[in-house]
């Protein structure tokens, strides 16, 4: 039983990326790291991939329009932090609510999943279990 739901899942992820079937490798590095943080929890929408503590704290989600002067390929890793960072890296921060802090970064290879992220998505994991 638990391979036909794992197998479930796997082809519901790959669903996700029908229209960017090349990212699903960079999204299959990601993942892993994420599941790493701890008691980390998935939620697969039409539009999103979110992952959950006790809260969310990081989504991916693909890009509907493009965009000029962004990559032709990527995702978008967002997560929460309960403050802005600041980094080149960060493609967008916003503040929906008081100290809450939204940040999205452009993912398009593996090499950028690196330590620096990490410590960014181990903190917010820590932030979503508030």
């Amino acid at each position: 039983m638990q391979d036909k739901v794992q197998s479930d899942v796997t082809a519901q992820i790959a669903d996700f990326f029908a229209s960017a079937p090349d990212l699903l490798s960079l999204y299959c590095t990601l993942e892993p790291q994420l599941f790493a943080l701890g008691d980390v929890t998935r939620k697969l929408q039409k539009t999103q991939i979110s992952f959950s503590a006790h809260r969310a704290f990081a989504w991916v989600w693909l890009p509907i329009h493009k965009v000029k002067g962004r990559p032709e390929r990527y995702f978008i890793l967002s997560f929460c932090l309960n403050r802005q960072l600041s980094s080149p890296r960060i493609t967008e921060s916003l503040e929906p609510y008081p100290g809450r802090w939204m940040h999205h970064l452009i993912l398009t290879a593996p090499e950028e999943i690196d330590e620096v992220l990490l410590e960014w998505l181990r903190e917010a994991y820590n932030f979503g279990l508030r």
